[in-house]
C-alpha cells in the first residue's frame, strides 16, 4: 500500500469531514445523524475484522480503552454536530487543530508529563489569541451586537474538542498493545448505546419524509470513511511516518477545510478569518516543532 497515497486520503478525509457533518444534520436531527454514522461504521468495521481473523479483545483492559474512546466519539461528535448548526465547517476544523495543545495541557496534569517550556506558551498564547480574532469576528455582527447562535456554536466546538483532547490523553494512560481496527470497532461498538440514548432524550423521531439526499449521502460517507476508513489509514501512517510528519495533517486540514467550505457551501472567507486562523496555524507550527533542540555537527579536519 502506497504511504503517500494513503497520507493524501487521511487529510483528504479529514478536511472534508466538517463540511460532511453540517450537511448530515442539515435534515437530519444531529443526534440520529451522529448515530447513523457510527452504525455505518460499526457493521463493515466487524466484516473486516472477522475476514482478516484480528481479535477483538474484551478483557478489562481492552473494555477501559473503550471506555475511555467513547468519551471522545460521543461527547467530541455529539459537541460537533451541533456547533454544526451554528458555525461554518472551516470554523469547526481551524478550531479542532488546537486538539494538539490541548491534548498538552491536559498531559500535564493526568499523564504528569513536564510542563510546557516557554516556547510552547508562546505558542499557546498565539493560538488562542487566533481563536480569539475569529470568535470575535463571528461572534459579533454589525454594531458590536451579540450573536447568540455564533456563541453557542464556538462554545459546542470547544467542548468538542476537549472531550476529544481528554479522551487521547486518557488512552494513552492505558498500556496495551491492540490492532488499531480493532480499537476503533470496539470504540465505535461501544459508544451506539450512548448514542442511542442521546437520540431518544433529545429527539426520538424519524421524520423520513424531511430527510433530503445530500444529509444522508453525507452521513453515508461519514460513517465509511470519516469514521472507519478515515482512522484505519491514520493509524496505518502513524506507523509507518515519523510524528513531524504525522503532525502535520492537523495543519493543512484546517487550511483546506475553510477552501472546500468557501467552494463547495459558499462560506464567508473574511480578513478576520485569514488573520485568526494564520495565529492559530503559527502557534501549532511553534508547538510542534519550535522547541526542538538543534543537534551540532562536528566536521572532521
Amino acid at each position: 500500500m502506497s504511504v503517500p497515497a494513503v497520507y493524501f486520503a487521511v487529510v483528504l478525509i479529514w478536511s472534508t469531514t466538517p463540511l460532511g457533518i453540517v450537511w448530515s444534520s442539515e435534515t437530519v436531527n444531529p443526534t440520529l445523524a451522529a448515530l447513523a454514522r457510527m452504525v455505518i461504521a460499526v457493521v463493515p468495521g466487524w466484516f473486516i475484522l472477522k475476514a482478516c481473523k484480528i481479535d477483538l479483545p474484551v478483557n478489562r483492559t481492552a473494555i477501559k480503552v473503550y471506555a475511555y474512546s467513547t468519551i471522545g466519539i460521543v461527547g467530541g461528535m455529539s459537541f460537533a454536530y451541533l456547533s454544526a448548526r451554528y458555525i461554518s465547517s472551516g470554523l469547526i476544523s481551524l478550531i479542532f487543530g488546537l486538539a494538539p495543545i490541548i491534548s498538552g495541557v491536559l498531559a500535564q496534569k493526568i499523564l504528569n508529563e513536564p510542563k510546557f517550556s516557554n516556547t510552547k506558551k508562546l505558542a499557546l498564547i498565539l493560538a488562542m489569541l487566533g481563536l480569539a480574532i475569529v470568535c470575535y469576528d463571528n461572534t459579533f455582527a454589525e454594531g458590536h451586537t451579540l450573536s447568540l447562535d455564533s456563541f453557542l456554536g464556538f462554545a459546542a466546538v470547544l467542548c468538542a474538542v476537549f472531550f476529544f483532547s481528554f479522551s487521547g490523553v486518557l488512552v494513552k494512560s492505558v498500556d496495551i498493545k491492540i490492532h488499531a481496527l480493532a480499537t476503533t470497532v470496539g470504540s465505535l461498538a461501544f459508544s451506539i448505546p450512548f448514542f442511542i440514548l442521546i437520540w431518544l432524550v433529545f429527539d426520538g423521531t424519524l421524520p423520513v419524509d424531511k430527510w433530503e439526499n445530500r444529509s444522508l449521502f453525507a452521513i453515508l460517507y461519514l460513517g465509511i470513511f470519516g469514521s472507519l476508513i478515515g482512522f484505519i489509514a491514520y493509524y496505518y501512517v502513524l506507523q509507518k511516518l515519523n510524528a513531524s510528519t504525522v503532525a502535520l495533517i492537523t495543519m493543512i486540514t484546517p487550511v483546506l477545510a475553510i477552501c472546500i467550505g468557501a467552494l463547495f457551501n459558499g462560506e464567508m472567507v473574511s480578513g478576520h478569518l485569514i488573520i485568526g486562523a494564520s495565529f492559530v496555524m503559527l502557534g501549532l507550527a511553534i508547538y510542534q516543532w519550535g522547541g526542538r533542540k538543534r543537534t551540532k555537527v562536528t566536521v572532521p579536519s
